[in-house]
């Protein structure tokens, strides 16, 4: 029995261990199955990951360029007023402290060393601000702009420029037909001293001239900023604002009040024809004119003292009525290509650029005038010679040689070429298609165009090919292509600006507004007593003609841009960048600048038939010599001339008292005399 016993017992351990065993066995089976499914689930988790991680990084790559517009512009203020912080932070000394410490004892600002001669006030002044440099703010708009009542659009920070860029955009632009507000909008000039001291912080306009004013005795009772909004043509700013009417009644006040002094008018780039279509306006007859009678100019004012006018026009106007761009915008797209003609505002920058700034009608008083009679044709043109190096030694007083000049057969009268080769080949040689009788039509069949459109979107490939295959465009030809490339614009423009020289001034015709900021279809005022200064910089490479090619077309772009390409045979040429330069102030040429002075005007002419007394003054660029002195003391450039301290001077001894014959009469460093004799016109 016991062995009996035993063998159960023996059998039941076996049996147990076998149970064990398969427990085992199906343990590890478990195991291996559980495994098998935590890897699978690991490696789900894995690709989950990487998937999500993959989503990221596409994210990161679609980092749009609105992105990277709004961190690079806030980068760029975040520095700006951060700077501005320490600057206000320093004592008032140390900027001055550390600049004599480096450079030397500065010498006097104008205003208190004229103090010291015995200069005071006496003939109040009004100041006439150019184009883009004048507050904007706004009085009514669309829901996007809420909470902006009476705040800068234009002008000061510009934070609404990347705060919202779309609506500022919006807010800015003008209707497209009239040129006047869009429904819903209102934008206006700011009003005071304030509307144009400064563009920006820290970037003065006027600021410094007021403040030397200041100086010999000037208070905000003498003197007056006579703000406009610069968007919109001159005798709109009458219709809508009354702006000429106030210029006008603000002049005899200042007058009444001061003595019975006549007024001396400070304007400044656009500012000088819009002050131009003033005098013919303040003489005409209600409800066209100001009534003022033809010897209002004789009573009111003493000297009209012109800083960088552009009276025959800028060939800068035409790059960016053209293009929308200039040389900066040209090198700048082409140092990032495409960048500029990427998703921003979520449209193309430029072409949002220039449906913005087409509706603003007063661009068109800067398009070039007098036409080949001034500006030269395919085969001549007044500057014709001129070199940069041969400035740079003029300006030296070094004899020249042949060989220094470098001179080289620059077709100025050429403003627009489609290719080197056609710039400076013989005009025999070039074959020119009429681009007046071709077939426009739209270039795509959809419609995603409407919101960025800039009139190309209406001209179809044909049209596009036809501009380019007219090759050249001299200044009478200029009008042409921007009546065929932008039609609705030009009516626009037409109905009040006009560019052409008129055959007879006694043409019933030319009393019309359209005529009146044109100097070669205009008469001077009968004023005999009243001087009118050009005071503009000289020593500056300044852009006047261009070479063009056919950019990439596709749906909504501009079909056309400066070939950058496009460069000089050396260092001297005055080829860069695709653009021709000449002597200036950076925007205005010489011959815009100084011709009415140097010979439209001088003595008397049928522009002039009374004999007004006109002077130029050059003023030659002279850089700051390190970063402390800021935009410098003598620049020439057409801005920073406002901080020139030569022409301060000129200008508070003209305020003061002084006529031109006290001033020595012209100033002069570039060839304008030269130049002008080489222009005939009918005087």
């Amino acid at each position: 029995m016991s062995s009996v016993r035993r063998r159960r017992g023996s059998e039941a351990q076996s049996k147990e261990i076998q149970a064990e065993e398969n427990n085992k066995e199906e343990e590890e089976e478990e195991e291996k199955e559980h495994g098998e499914d935590d890897n699978d689930k690991n490696k789900k988790k894995k690709k989950m990951k990487d998937e999500k991680s993959k989503e990221k990084q596409e994210k990161k790559r679609k980092w749009s360029c609105i992105d990277s517009c709004c961190w690079f512009v806030g980068c760029i203020c975040t520095v700006w007023w951060l700077m501005l912080f320490l600057y206000k932070l320093m004592p008032a000394s140390l900027p001055q402290y550390v600049t004599e410490a480096i450079t030397g004892p500065l010498p006097d600002p104008p205003g208190v060393k004229l103090k010291k001669e015995g200069l005071t006030a006496k003939h109040p002044v009004v100041f006439v601000p150019g184009i883009v440099t004048g507050g904007l703010e706004l009085w009514e708009g669309h829901q996007c702009a809420e909470g902006l009542f009476r705040k800068r659009l234009w002008g000061g920070t510009f934070g609404e420029v990347y705060k919202r860029p779309s609506c500022w955009a919006e807010h800015m632009s003008l209707d497209n037909e009239t040129g006047l507000d869009p429904p819903g909008i209102r934008v206006r000039p700011v009003s005071g001293l304030v509307a144009a001291d400064y563009f920006a912080p820290g970037y003065f306009v006027w600021a410094v001239l007021i403040a030397n004013l200041a100086h010999i005795g000037y208070e905000e009772k003498s003197m007056y900023m006579a703000a406009y909004d610069w968007r919109i043509s001159f005798q709109n700013t009458e219709v809508r604002d009354r702006a000429l009417s106030r210029i006008k009644s603000n002049i005899e006040l200042m007058v009444a009040t001061n003595g019975g002094n006549k007024a001396v008018i400070l304007p400044h780039s656009m500012g000088v024809l819009y002050f131009l279509h003033f005098m013919k306006w303040v003489e005409a007859p209600a409800p066209m004119g100001g009534g003022g009678g033809s010897d209002w100019c004789s009573k009111y004012i003493k000297a009209v003292v012109n800083i960088g006018g552009p009276f025959l026009g800028v060939p800068k106007a035409i790059a960016g009525l053209f293009s929308a761009e200039a040389r900066d915008i040209a090198v700048a797209r082409a140092l990032a290509p495409g960048f500029l003609d990427n998703d921003l505002f979520r449209l193309q920058t430029l072409q949002h650029v220039m449906r913005m700034t087409r509706t603003w009608d007063s661009t068109m008083s800067m398009i070039p005038r007098g036409g080949e009679t001034i500006w030269g044709g395919l085969d001549w043109s007044p500057e014709e010679g001129y070199t940069p190096s041969e400035r740079k030694q003029n300006s030296n007083n070094t004899q020249l040689t042949g060989q220094e000049t470098n001179k080289t057969n620059v077709n100025y009268g050429r403003m627009i070429s489609f290719g080197r080769d056609v710039a400076e080949a013989p005009s025999t040689e070039i074959e020119m298609t009429d681009f007046r009788g071709a077939i426009k039509g739209h270039s795509v069949a959809n419609t995603s165009c409407r919101d960025v459109w800039t009139e190309y979107h209406d001209m179809g490939v044909e049209g596009v090919r036809a501009v380019a295959e007219h090759k050249v465009y001299t200044a009478s030809s200029i009008i042409d292509l921007l009546q065929f490339v932008a039609p609705k614009m030009m009516a626009r423009g037409s109905a009040h600006f006009s560019y052409g020289i008129a055959d007879n001034l006694d043409d019933p015709k030319y009393q019309h507004y359209k005529y009146w900021s044109n100097p070669l279809e205009t008469k001077l005022p009968n004023a005999p007593d009243m001087e009118i200064f050009s005071m503009y910089g000289v020593g500056l490479p300044t852009e006047r003609a261009y070479i063009y090619k056919l950019s990439p077309y596709a749906e909504c772009y501009i079909p056309f841009e400066i070939d950058t390409t496009a460069e000089g045979p050396d260092e001297d040429s005055c080829l860069k960048g695709g653009v021709y330069t000449v002597d200036g102030d950076e925007t205005v040429p010489v011959l815009s600048t100084g011709f009415m002075c140097a010979k439209g005007w001088r003595g008397k002419t049928r522009f002039n038939p009374f004999g007004i007394k006109t002077y130029i003054r050059e003023y030659e660029h002279s850089p700051p010599a390190n970063f402390l002195e800021g935009r410098g003391t003598q620049s020439g450039a057409h801005v920073d001339i406002m901080g020139n301290f030569a022409l301060i001077e000129d200008v508070i001894r003209v305020a003061a008292g002084a006529k031109g014959e006290d001033l020595r009469g012209d100033q002069v460093y570039s060839d304008i005399f030269k130049w002008s004799e080489k222009i005939k016109l009918r005087l």
